[in-house]
């Protein structure tokens, strides 16, 4: 696997990194676990002053930063920007909440006379963390806030088109002050993979990714019996009820379709509309599409970015040539793109019926699946005839409706007339081929520590 910087814009080739050696990764294991030993015993306190300077060099040099996430992703600068900041939020979350978040429990029990139950959270060791392209800066910190918070080290196998953005990552927290080895980028091998987590110093994964790649890191985990969480792919419903803002949910659904260039796992891939406003949101919709424009993400009139590489490009365009062989129904709705670069006209797929099974794939990328449904429980039929179980969004002028359908919708996570967008203080995760375990707030810091039982018991022996 080469680690390389290519600009998806230009298409240029900026830099080649090479990848890890298995001396290097020996050693990247034996610091981070000499570094753990200390900083399990850190006080909150001291883990949180680090946390909050991570967030405040985000917030200081947002531009140094969005504009390599750019460069190597190709994501709009503006988006980056707004990336970039979600990731300071979610440092400074942690330094304000983590040590709450991690308080010993009392537990009740059935006869105090029996004991003194309480709860321990204790940090486990080092963290393996396996993300993504789509969010340079996010997907990591969304991992490292917590777990180096909960008192864990965590090691980076970024994705091998972010070499300098995963460089970055470790710059910024050595900046920060946090303590050599603590946190550590490794450009390692797919052969790495398992040498890591066979290490007994290490005490789990988290990994963000297809669902193929989730099959194969969950296996070697399984094995290793160390634990992991999964969050995989997603084909997010976006339902617009008989009672919606049509204008509203029509111009959510463009933004919820379309930014990251519809490279985002919580995007809105399924646009499942009532037939009452079926055509005029359709109207608007493709009104909406059709005024995006294509072009330099550094440009900030730009609002629709080329995909992460051509190799995207050309596996989208693979996926919608199968879907049309089996029966759906594709149409442009974009405007034109640039002939270089690795863009994407935005595309519309319709007969997406029951013998299709296009309609259960996840495209990532510009390409919008369009359903008409007959009335509500039509719409959560739709919804929740899927592989995946990530996110999804109701649109509703009733929001005891809203609420009533988000219950029946068979996912992680649900937003009512909002498409669903990550935030520093609301959990991340889905079900069933989204995977499993959760990321941020209390249930990501808790998802790699110990939950010890300390149980104190004055009573006299029986005999």
């Amino acid at each position: 696997m080469a680690y390389a910087t290519t600009n998806p814009y230009t298409g240029e080739v900026l830099a080649t990194f090479p990848e890890a050696t298995d001396q290097e990764v020996q050693t990247a294991l034996s610091d981070a676990y000499s570094a753990f030993e200390k900083w399990r015993d850190t006080p909150f306190a001291e883990r949180a002053r680090i946390m909050n300077a991570a967030g405040a060099i985000l917030r200081r040099d947002v531009d140094k930063y969005a504009g390599l996430g750019t460069l190597e992703m190709g994501k709009t600068f503006e988006e980056s920007k707004k990336e970039v900041i979600l990731s300071a939020e979610i440092f400074e979350y942690y330094a304000k909440y983590a040590e709450e978040l991690l308080k010993p429990e009392s537990l009740p029990v059935a006869d105090p006379a029996e004991g003194k139950a309480v709860l321990v959270h204790e940090p486990l060791g080092i963290v393996f963390a396996i993300e993504p392209w789509n969010f340079p800066f996010y997907q990591v910190v969304r991992i490292i806030a917590p777990q180096l918070s909960a008192g864990n080290a965590v090691l980076l196998k970024h994705a091998s088109n972010l070499p300098q953005c995963a460089a970055a990552c470790e710059d910024l927290m050595n900046e920060a002050g946090l303590p050599k080895g603590l946190f550590r980028n490794l450009y390692a091998a797919r052969s790495h993979t398992a040498l890591i987590l066979n290490d007994p110093r290490v005490c789990g994964v988290a990994l963000t990714g297809s669902e193929g790649a989730g099959t194969i890191i969950a296996g070697v985990a399984g094995k290793a019996l160390k634990k992991a969480t999964m969050e995989l792919g997603g084909a997010d419903a976006f339902i617009v009820l008989d009672d919606a803002d049509v204008e509203k949910a029509a111009k959510w659904a463009v933004i919820g379709r379309h930014w990251n260039a519809g490279q985002v796992c919580v995007s809105a891939k399924r646009l499942i509309v009532a037939d009452a406003v079926y055509d005029r949101f359709l109207e608007l919709y493709k009104k909406g599409v059709a005024e995006l424009k294509a072009g330099d993400p550094m440009d900030p009139t730009t609002t629709l970015a080329p995909l992460c590489s051509q190799g995207a490009v050309d596996d989208l365009h693979n996926q919608v040539t199968a879907a049309i062989k089996h029966g759906a129904k594709v149409e442009v709705i974009g405007p034109e793109v640039p002939g270089k670069g690795a863009f994407f006209r935005p595309l519309l797929m319709t007969n997406l019926h029951g013998d299709n099974e296009a309609r259960h794939w996840e495209f990532f990328g510009p390409v919008t699946q369009l359903y008409r449904a007959k009335d509500e429980d039509d719409a959560v039929r739709i919804a929740n005839d899927s592989p995946y179980g990530l996110g999804g969004a109701v649109f509703t002028k009733d929001e005891a409706r809203g609420a009533r359908v988000a219950a029946k919708i068979r996912t992680g996570m649900v937003f009512i007339n909002h498409p669903l967008v990550p935030k520093a203080d609301l959990p991340f995760g889905g079900i069933a081929r989204s995977g499993y375990g959760r990321e941020l707030i209390g249930l990501g810091i808790k998802e790699f520590v110990n939950h010890k039982l300390i149980n104190t018991v004055d009573i006299d022996a029986p005999f």
